[in-house]
């Protein structure tokens, strides 16, 4: 019997009961169409009609076979990419959560029955347990290649990545490491994935000497990247953006092929502006990019693709190009990538710089739900910023004067000519 008909019989429900029932009837109701009005909503504005596949760098990777290709997403780049590693490495194994039976995303189908389960084999539900035993197999000179469901739920793995994985070398003045270590973690936004499901903690790790962190924005750089981690000899942290696990498709080599940890990629090369992001946030840079080329601005774009030690030559260089940096990235923003890259831009470039230095982050709040779009940045939020820095004036704001004298009183007696830039300030920036 439902709701309506418990509620119209009297014989059985009071007055007050059915007022009471037909309240509940009228807010299960209002809830039901906020919820799948959320869920539709919480995708974010529709992206803009631009091709975003790409192809390989023929500067940074040489292809013995570059008309041999497959169309992949990230997730086939990601399975490629294992396979390739476990037929060319002999101790390597892949293993988590659900990882036989294919895993959660499906980026391990097929590994289990080529390889058997001596290589690669479901694991307890132990984040810690999962990077305790890969220090053990990495420490015997095995290569393990873990993975982290989600990135929300690495954090129970944080005290071996920090005091285990990130110092063995170290600890040990180099007599034994477990730099084989490689640990695959989907990580960021999704759509509809609330607070443990989108989370982007690479940040947490940006404090910890002796992790490398990667996240690569598409199929051809994720099997790169990946197999260019696996085979790295230091333990490497590898983000996967897992809203383009299935959104993102390339033609990719089916050969082998790596590309260089620790290197940023200059995608768009401009004049007007730097712009710099990582994983997801490149495709709202893109986007944003092409809605400033209509204003006749000019935004080069760095990929970072190796957050941590990230490629502060190639930031720099375009810098003082331009003289104008964004950065954005779907982490909170204290505190974030972005904050590092700033202050070190601000120390190497600040004499170059025409404005301020923008961040287009995520919000020091846990991550939302409903309110995702307003939460992740997006090509109007880099887009309003980009117009901001370049419609900031310095002379606005500071008045300068030079002023020459003679300084007679030196040790060496010598008369020294010296300019003295007086700044003041004619009003408060807003």
């Amino acid at each position: 019997m439902c709701i309506r008909d418990r509620v119209s019989t009297q014989s059985t429900w009071g007055f007050q009961e059915s007022k009471d029932m037909m309240k509940v009837f009228q807010l299960s109701t209002r809830i039901t169409r906020f919820t799948l009005l959320a869920r539709v909503f919480s995708a974010g504005p529709p992206p803009l009609k631009m091709d975003f596949s790409e192809k390989v760098n023929t500067k940074e990777v040489t292809l013995k076979n570059p008309d041999k290709l497959k169309k992949m997403n990230i997730c086939q780049a990601v399975n490629n990419a294992m396979d390739i590693a476990l037929a060319t490495i002999p101790k390597s194994y892949v293993f988590g959560e659900d990882v036989k039976f294919g895993g959660v995303f499906r980026c391990t189908v097929g590994l289990n029955e080529k390889y058997g389960t001596d290589r690669v084999f479901n694991t307890p539900l132990s984040e810690q347990g999962i990077l305790g035993f890969s220090v053990g197999l990495a420490a015997a000179g095995c290569t393990p290649i873990c993975e982290i469901q989600f990135g929300d739920y690495i954090f129970p793995a944080f005290d071996q990545f920090h005091n285990e994985v990130a110092k063995y070398r170290y600890r040990s003045a180099g007599l034994y490491n477990v730099g084989g270590i490689t640990c695959r973690c989907s990580y960021g936004a999704v759509g509809h994935g609330g607070h443990y499901h989108s989370q982007a903690p690479e940040a947490h790790f940006m404090h910890t000497a002796g992790l490398t962190v990667v996240i690569p924005r598409s199929p051809i750089q994720a099997k790169g990247l990946l197999l260019g981690s696996i085979r790295s000899p230091d333990p490497i942290i590898f983000f996967e953006p897992k809203i383009l696990y299935r959104m993102a498709e390339d033609m990719v080599p089916e050969e082998d092929y790596t590309l260089p940890i620790g290197k940023a990629e200059v995608l768009q090369e401009g004049k007007d502006i730097t712009m710099i992001g990582y994983g997801a946030s490149i495709r709202q840079l893109m986007m944003a990019s092409k809605m400033a080329e209509e204003k006749g601005i000019k935004c080069e774009i760095i990929d970072l693709r190796t957050i941590i030690p990230y490629d502060i030559e190639t930031i720099e260089k375009s810098v003082k190009k331009t003289g104008r940096l964004l950065i954005t990235h779907e982490g909170p923003v204290t505190s974030g990538a972005g904050a590092e890259i700033a202050a070190k831009i601000q120390e190497r470039c600040f004499l170059s710089l025409k404005a301020p230095i923008a961040r287009v982050c995520g919000f020091d709040t846990p991550f939302p739900f409903v309110y995702e779009p307003f939460y992740l940045p997006n090509r109007f939020k880099i887009f309003e910023s980009t117009l901001k820095l370049m419609e900031f004036q310095l002379k606005q704001y500071i008045s300068i004067q030079s002023v020459s004298y003679t300084h007679l009183t030196l040790p060496t007696k010598a008369q020294v000519q010296i300019s003295v830039v007086a700044v003041s300030l004619k009003k408060k920036p807003t």
